[in-house]
């Protein structure tokens, strides 16, 4: 297995050769923002907060699906990148309905949590105040599209760990959603097998437990990276 030398922040470092920016970072102890990412699931660069320099290119990078390479330097917590990645937290804040004061997911957020790393205490843009619907027909589960930051953090962990595939996309640009099966009220879909693993994976509010309170949402996602290890090694057949 080729090991590829690197710089990350004027630090060296060694990482093998199918390993992403990202995830030599993280393996250095470095730490680069993400809201997409989520150990155990394939990764998309969807929400572009682990964008990165790299020296010889003008071209910002999302770290997790960008490869290292042979003397490759990275820096990953410019000036200019912390201008971009507060810009996209207002962004997200702008173009939902985030209200972190009656949100189940209160200090238990990772928008939230990015939000204060990235001292954003106002937002500079206009907010468009969608008008997104709640769907609580499920009999143990919700989903409140005002919270959802389009992650796909649901799709995939229902995709490629439950292997039900109820979550999908739909829609373009700022009509872009999350649905079930075929766009079909939650509550009414033949493929949910109710294991809760979508909620685990949620960063926000947006899929939470019915009767959860403001900051009552809890998440275990250490379930998600049992099941993932436990798959990989083959401790159980699937």
């Amino acid at each position: 297995m080729a090991v590829k030398t690197l710089t990350i922040n004027e630090q060296l470092i060694s990482a093998r050769e199918e390993e992403t920016i990202l995830q030599a970072a993280q393996d250095a102890g470095i730490h680069i923002p993400t809201l997409c990412h989520l150990e155990g699931v394939g990764d998309v660069g969807a929400c572009r907060l682990c964008l990165v320099e790299i020296a010889g290119s003008n071209k910002l990078q999302p770290a997790c699906v960008t490869k290292v390479a042979e003397g490759m330097e990275v820096q990953t917590s410019s000036d200019r990148l912390q201008k971009y990645r507060r810009t996209i937290i207002e962004m997200l804040f702008a173009e939902g309905n985030h209200i972190c004061s009656v949100c189940v997911a209160n200090g238990n957020c990772e928008l939230q949590d990015l939000a204060i790393e990235m001292g954003m205490d106002h937002v500079r843009l206009d907010y468009h105040f969608p008008d997104r619907k709640v769907d609580v027909s499920h009999d143990r589960f919700g989903v409140d599209h005002n919270r959802c930051v389009l992650c796909t953090r649901c799709v995939r962990v229902c995709d490629e760990i439950e292997g039900a595939h109820t979550w999908d996309m739909a829609g373009r640009g700022t009509n872009s959603h999350v649905i079930t099966d075929l766009n079909q009220p939650w509550g009414t879909s033949d493929t949910c097998t109710s294991c809760g693993k979508c909620v685990n994976a949620c960063p926000t509010g947006a899929i939470f437990y019915q009767g959860s309170s403001v900051g009552e949402m809890k998440r275990d996602r250490a379930k998600l990276n049992f099941l993932v290890t436990a798959r990989e090694k083959q401790e159980w057949n699937l």
